[in-house]
């Protein structure tokens, strides 16, 4: 039977925990082997679900308990502090995401233009043939 190990964090960035936030502590949640929960005023929820981290109406200053049970526990509250010790560092995840997603559909855009030019170039041939 594995231990639980807690902490408790501060809702620091002055939006509070908002969508981007809240998706951002549920991936790095999902990550984990260990059940992660969140524990606000009167509520318990599952740190894996951005929809459940939203329903704590977590304004800035709010002091949270976050508990993990499992065999990573501790390093899963390392990693899910640290989110909340650096303000979510919105900026630089953005960045992250944003030029990922840039790479992405660079390489659909590419990949259906390719497609685009066969279709193009059957269909023309198709006509003239006609």
């Amino acid at each position: 039977m594995h231990e639980t190990h807690s902490r408790e964090v501060v809702v620091e960035n002055e939006q509070g925990l908002h969508a981007r936030p809240a998706d951002l502590v549920a991936r790095e949640a999902q990550r984990w082997e260990s059940r992660i929960e969140f524990v606000g005023k009167a509520q318990r929820v599952d740190g894996k679900s951005i929809l459940d981290l939203l329903t704590l109406a977590a304004e800035a200053g709010t002091h949270l308990v976050v508990e993990a049970t499992g065999p990573d526990a501790s390093e899963a509250l390392d990693a899910i502090g640290s989110l909340f010790e650096h303000k979510f560092d919105l900026n630089e995840e953005n960045t992250r995401i944003h030029t990922n997603k840039s790479k992405q559909e660079k390489q659909i855009s590419s990949d259906s233009a390719g497609i685009n030019t066969a279709t193009c170039e059957g269909d023309a041939e198709r006509n003239t043939n006609s």
